[in-house]
């Protein structure tokens, strides 16, 4: 067993099937990361075309999918093999909707989220409040058993003023209401650490933009996904950094640098 750096990275592609049309493979050939956490991949294994991302070096492919076709789900790639492998939660209406996965490698525990969305409604914002709620209970119980985890995904949370292109006229915005971002602040006031944030402290770091009015092109976006680590992993973070120039989806990739006990 040895310290290894790794990198790691997570992305919402919106549809892995339309990110691979818009050269989401070629893009990861050009680079050496090492695990990768896709969040709202839209469909399910046999609908893609693994062998692409297996030439890569990705030998290791997990795969949460919803149960409703073309909706949510999450899948995680990797070059190296994991310990161990968990599908969901345990709380069936989100293990329905494939919004947990969770690899171990070593002594560290990878959690792959794609959170809820609350834009569509109150309904949708209901059940996003009541997410939180469950998903903070259960990973402060895992908390127990691993203490060495990282949970990246797309948290659908802007956390602060300096996460979002205009934060006075989105206060009533979900993804960035007081009550959600009270949730954040309880969530790495519970022993997380939010890893873009410890290593850049800089605005106008976005990684979703809306469709909209060239949103992209001018730069007017949100953070609202993140790497974040329990405090014991905060020394062995090396290195963090968004890559808003990658072009698969609404959202783009984030990086993570972290020495894992292989």
């Amino acid at each position: 067993m040895s310290m290894k750096t790794k990198t790691f990275i997570s992305y919402n592609v919106n549809g892995i099937r339309a990110a691979s049309k818009k050269g989401l493979v070629e893009w990861l050939g050009e680079n050496k990361f090492d695990i990768v956490c896709f969040q709202e991949i839209k469909a399910e294994q046999e609908q893609v075309d693994v062998a692409a991302f297996e030439a890569l070096g990705y030998k290791h492919h997990f795969w949460h999918s919803a149960e409703k076709k073309g909706y949510s789900g999450v899948a995680t790639f990797c070059k190296i093999k994991p310990d161990n492998v968990v599908y969901g939660c345990g709380i069936e209406k989100y293990d329905k909707e494939g919004r947990v996965l969770q690899l171990d490698f070593g002594d560290v525990s990878l959690l792959n989220i794609y959170f809820p969305s609350g834009s569509s409604g109150e309904i949708r914002q209901a059940i996003k409040m009541e997410f939180l709620a469950d998903i903070l209970k259960y990973l402060k119980k895992l908390k127990k058993k691993r203490p060495n985890i990282v949970v990246c995904g797309d948290f659908n949370i802007c956390h602060k003023e300096i996460d979002i292109h205009n934060p006075k006229t989105n206060k009533k915005s979900s993804g960035f209401l007081p009550e959600e971002r009270e949730w954040m602040d309880t969530y790495f006031g519970s022993g997380f650490v939010d890893v873009f944030r410890h290593f850049n402290e800089d605005p106008h770091h976005y990684s979703w933009w809306s469709y909209r009015a060239n949103a992209r092109a001018n730069n007017k976006g949100w953070r609202i996904d993140y790497h974040t680590v329990t405090e014991p992993l905060k020394e062995r973070l090396k290195a963090a950094t968004i890559y808003p120039d990658a072009k698969h989806s609404d959202h783009c990739p984030i990086m993570m640098k972290l020495q894992v006990d292989l």
